[in-house]
């Protein structure tokens, strides 16, 4: 294993891939990956693939806009079928109080220049044939969301940084930090010490625990979610359907399987990633009730996942304050995977150049010390 490395990125989830992929094209070649596991092993795999830009607060929506536009030629940059489907997303509401809230976002994600609209109940089933339209009172949708695949997503982002240079450590788990001056100056892991140039913690539900090593306290806290597949049927919906009254999300792969989750609003955090029935009985209930026909499914497998979620639901990105060289890229809240791309860009400007971004300064660990405005749109 390698003693140094101009960058040590900690976790190989789509963050750490994409941020070595993007370094790599830049000509930073000399970056390290450690994973304590396998890529994909954490969040990354365990995730229903949405990329959405229908969000609340302009970072999020600035950042997803950016991703989107990486997606969409994103197999073809990488050389790998990352099963992109822009088909849409579907935000299902059902009080009055969550159409205002709709409407209030569709007219901030307008102004940023997101082709969304809010939907009656009869245009929403337009969209979606077999929605029971009688369950909701408005809907909105946006075009140009989508899901894709997260495995093909990390391998393509991991195959074409190897090629340039980057190096993979799978199976090697970090145990701390040794910082002197207030630098990282050594990176200690299950398979011996490396000298860093930077080091990104990209250890999603785990970052906190890496950022103590350092001595930096992140606000970060690990929650369980549960999501399910069922056996194939023919395709009929290429829109990803979430509802901000419940917490549901559901697509349609491109075999025909139907992947989904639901939140618990009871769920304490911990590092709990068992399977429960209870999760099966109300994801199974809340998913016929919107679309009645997919009720003779069998479900194939069901699993679960750690969203890393930040008091207002918004990520940590960016340099640590008191440690020149200790980036964060966590807190996603279970929306790594749609802004991952541009998350890649902004950091790589950081470590290249040194240009802290609007985006990188308004989600940088200090925003905390004031009063923060939160994500409400937090599903999948």
């Amino acid at each position: 294993m390698k003693r140094s490395a101009d960058v040590v990125i900690i976790g190989a989830g789509v963050t750490g891939a994409a941020l070595a992929y993007e370094l790599a094209r830049r000509g930073i070649r000399d970056v390290l990956i450690f994973e304590r596991k396998f890529p994909c092993s954490g969040a990354s795999g365990r995730c229903g693939g949405g990329i959405r830009q229908q969000f609340t607060t302009p970072h999020n929506i600035r950042l997803a806009m950016e991703s989107v536009n990486r997606y969409e030629t994103l197999s073809e940059e990488l050389g790998v079928d990352i099963e992109f489907i822009q088909g849409g997303y579907l935000i299902l509401a059902e009080t009055e109080e969550e159409r205002e809230a709709q409407r209030k976002a569709v007219a901030l994600q307008n102004e940023l220049g997101l082709p969304s609209r809010l939907l009656t109940p009869r245009e929403a089933k337009e969209v979606l044939p077999l929605l029971d339209e009688t369950t909701i009172v408005s809907a909105t949708y946006c075009p140009t969301d989508a899901h894709a695949n997260p495995f093909r997503v990390v391998e393509g982002y991991l195959t074409r940084a190897r090629d340039r240079g980057v190096v993979l450590e799978k199976f090697t788990e970090v145990v701390d930090l040794e910082v002197k001056e207030g630098r990282i100056v050594r990176v200690r892991t299950s398979r011996g010490d490396v000298a860093p140039g930077t080091v990104v913690n990209a250890a999603g539900a785990w970052s906190r625990e890496i950022a103590r090593m350092a001595g930096v306290e992140l606000p970060n806290q690990p929650i369980r979610h549960e999501i399910a597949i069922t056996e194939p049927v023919e395709f009929f919906m290429d829109v990803m359907v979430i509802s901000i009254h419940n917490g549901i999300y559901f697509s349609q792969t491109k075999e025909g399987q139907i992947i989904g989750g639901i939140g618990d609003p009871e769920e304490k955090p911990g590092y709990n990633i068992s399977s429960s029935l209870g999760f099966l009985r109300r994801y199974a209930r809340e998913l016929l009730r919107y679309v009645p026909a997919l009720g003779q499914l069998s479900v194939l497998r069901q699993w679960a996942g750690l969203y890393d979620v930040t008091p207002d639901a918004q990520p940590v990105l960016g340099p640590t304050p008191g440690l020149e060289n200790f980036i964060q890229a966590n807190g996603y809240s279970g929306h790594g995977f749609m802004i991952a791309p541009a998350v890649a860009r902004h950091l790589a400007d950081y470590i290249e150049k040194g240009i802290v971004s609007e985006i990188l300064e308004k989600l940088s660990l200090e925003r905390f010390k004031e009063e923060i405005r939160g994500e409400a749109f937090v599903v999948g």
